[in-house]
């Protein structure tokens, strides 16, 4: 199949990739090929990378400068480019240029947000005219974040990640602190006093104040600059951790109690001010682009 560079109006443009935050984490058991079944409340946050197509006229994919210490081949936005390619049989090319803006390895989702973006948009611009539902299944197979990212709205996900219900949440003013660390996910969720039985909830139970996430203790005895960037950011608000980390961060009722925190940490931490969204901003865009009804 051969598309046309159509829908113009698309290239060049900076398109959003938001950070997320996991509001709970619950794992409620494991799976026979170790996969484990978890609990989570994904939101969005309004801190972005910025993305940019280009056409490429050879029907190469290709970066226009890469991110220190991930091969081209390796970067996730390629990886989903050539995906595309690869379930459609498109032969046109790509240069994606990337704004990194978000920390990587902090628990944001970065990465995959950057994957989903990638897809989502190209999917628009090269005119495949694939379903949400089959960009999910493709960006699953990137990374276990990337389906809600496609999705594009706050959500209760089940199962281990891909069993997605649509939610609303308060839209709250969050501070997010990145300690100096990189947390091994995989090695936290391989720790053998990992609690993997945590009793199931539901939304209801979610909504009136019940957001554990089973991670922390784990991650807090393995990384100490997590366990302590908890006790600072909580003498403001109730701290958290996203996902296994090493991002922590608080919600506030306002910006100026907000604003508070950030300056009173931003001395001695690498600090993020930020709102809780419920929209993706690359979904935003997209509807007022004219892409979405």
């Amino acid at each position: 199949m051969t598309q046309t560079q159509n829908n113009s109006s698309g290239w060049g443009q900076k398109w959003p990739a938001p950070a997320k935050l996991n509001l709970m984490l619950r794992i409620v058991g494991q799976r026979a090929d170790g996969y484990h079944l978890l609990q989570t409340v994904f939101q969005f946050v309004d801190l972005c990378d910025w993305i940019s197509f280009h056409p490429a006229d050879d029907g190469r994919v290709y970066l226009q400068k890469t991110l220190v210490g991930v091969a081209e081949a390796d970067d996730l936005t390629i990886r989903a480019a050539n995906l595309l390619k690869a379930e459609t049989g498109c032969s046109l090319g790509v240069c994606i240029d990337v704004e990194k803006n978000l920390p990587m390895g902090g628990g944001l989702g970065g990465g995959s947000s950057d994957a989903a973006t990638t897809l989502v948009v190209l999917n628009k611009l090269w005119g495949l005219n694939l379903s949400t539902e089959k960009l999910m299944t493709l960006g699953l197979s990137l990374g276990a974040d990337v389906p809600i990212f496609v999705y594009g709205h706050s959500a209760w996900a089940e199962g281990v990640g891909e069993k997605i219900e649509e939610i609303n949440v308060a839209e709250q003013w969050v501070v997010i602190i990145k300690p100096d660390c990189h947390v091994n996910t995989g090695e936290i969720f391989s720790a053998k006093e990992l609690t993997r039985d945590s009793k199931s909830i539901r939304i209801a139970d979610f909504t009136a104040g019940q957001h554990q996430n089973d991670c922390i203790e784990v991650v807090c005895q393995r990384y100490p600059f997590v366990q302590n960037a908890l006790v600072d950011l909580s003498e403001f608000s109730e701290a958290r951790l996203t996902g296994t980390g090493a991002c922590v961060f608080a919600q506030f009722d306002s910006k100026e109690s907000a604003v508070r925190a950030y300056q009173s940490l931003e001395s001695k931490w690498q600090v993020y001010l930020a709102k809780g969204i419920n929209e993706s901003p690359l979904f935003t865009k997209l509807r007022m682009d004219g892409y979405l009804s």
